[in-house]
């Protein structure tokens, strides 16, 4: 194709250093390796296990281990703070952050709506720079889609659908047992904040998600979803995370189809997690044919090299907007809690007499 679409969100002009609050995988699988490549400056690290925090900061040459949030929080307003722990230890976390400090929370923003609240007003009364790491949007191939979207490439979006076939690696994701809100407060959030940041907020929702006999330690592990954005556009969710069979069948997309256009979005990072394979990007005009668009970069790592330069460039000046501020991530998680009720509502019975 001829037009040429953004891929990467602009590097900070000026850069703050990043102290990071937690050591899960995802700091290891994702974070760093982000940091590492955009050439950012980690000058820190903490988490409730020193052990843990000091082999992590071993492995990736941090200088700094921090033994506790008073020290963490003596750095003061001239650093940013990637907070990366599990959803119900926010918010005694940023509790101890320095006020008018620029932080970056790991998603959800807490585990219910209740939690998202007081994140969102504990953030106001210490007037912290705030946004929550809803990196989807910053890969590559959803930069392209967005731009595809607002040149008008695809026409009026009439048809959009997430679907996941895959074999999700649970054990990787130890916190995930003690939640009562598995599936989509840890993943399908991603795609319910990319939907309403393209499309808007729907109207309203109708959800299913569910547990799995093959995963009895875990809650939900399994999601049917439809939002309601009135006749047009459909939207849909349907997600399956236990495919445990060969990889024939397994799949991730999203597909963004237009009266002018299509476009596919295959999630690589998600076959064969954490390894992955590369993410890709296809178009197809009404009429033509599908056309692969060379992608700069994938989900992992380097969106979350865009979420953090967002924040940077915000704090520098010259972002005039934050794109997942908590204001419009408490939008995703009303969605969300959307969602749970939707649950609760009883289907429609069938009349059979």
């Amino acid at each position: 194709m001829e037009q040429t679409l953004q891929q990467a969100w602009p590097l900070p002009l000026t850069q703050q250093p990043i102290v990071i609050i937690g050591t899960g995988d995802i700091v290891n699988d994702a974070h760093l390796p982000a940091y590492r490549k955009a050439n950012f400056s980690v000058v820190g690290i903490y988490d409730i296990s020193f052990s843990r925090a000091a082999e992590l900061a071993s492995r990736w040459g941090i200088d700094n281990v921090y033994q506790n949030m008073e020290q963490v929080a003596s750095l003061g307003r001239h650093c940013i703070y990637d907070v990366a722990v599990p959803p119900d230890a926010i918010i005694e976390v940023i509790k101890q952050l320095p006020d008018g400090a620029a932080v970056l929370i790991q998603k959800p923003m807490g585990s219910n709506l209740k939690q998202a609240r007081q994140i969102r007003q504990l953030c106001k009364e210490k007037k912290l720079i705030a946004a929550i790491n809803f990196q989807l949007r910053f890969s590559a191939a959803m930069l392209a889609v967005r731009d595809a979207m607002q040149s008008g490439l695809l026409g009026e979006i009439v048809d959009l659908e997430a679907h996941l076939n895959i074999n999700t690696p649970w054990q990787l994701f130890p916190f995930v047992k003690k939640m009562d809100r598995v599936e989509i407060s840890v993943h399908s959030i991603h795609y319910l904040d990319l939907i309403r940041s393209l499309l808007g907020n729907p109207e309203g929702v109708f959800v299913r998600s569910l547990d799995d006999p093959r995963i009895p330690e875990l809650k939900q592990t399994r999601t049917s979803a439809i939002l309601d954005y009135g006749a047009n556009p459909r939207v849909a969710l349907s997600i399956n995370h236990n495919h445990n069979f060969e990889a024939k069948f397994q799949d991730a997309h999203i597909r963004f189809e237009g009266t002018k256009g299509c476009m596919m979005v295959k999630l690589g990072v998600l076959m064969n997690y954490p390894h992955g394979e590369p993410d890709e990007l296809w178009f197809c005009k009404t009429g033509g044919s599908w056309q692969s668009i060379p992608l700069q970069g994938g989900w992992f790592p380097e969106a979350f090299i865009g979420v953090m330069s967002n924040i940077q460039r915000y704090v520098a000046g010259d972002d005039s907007k934050l794109l997942t501020n908590i204001d419009d991530a408490f939008q995703t998680m009303s969605l969300l809690e959307a969602c749970f009720t939707s649950m609760t509502t009883p289907c429609v019975p069938l009349v059979l007499d």
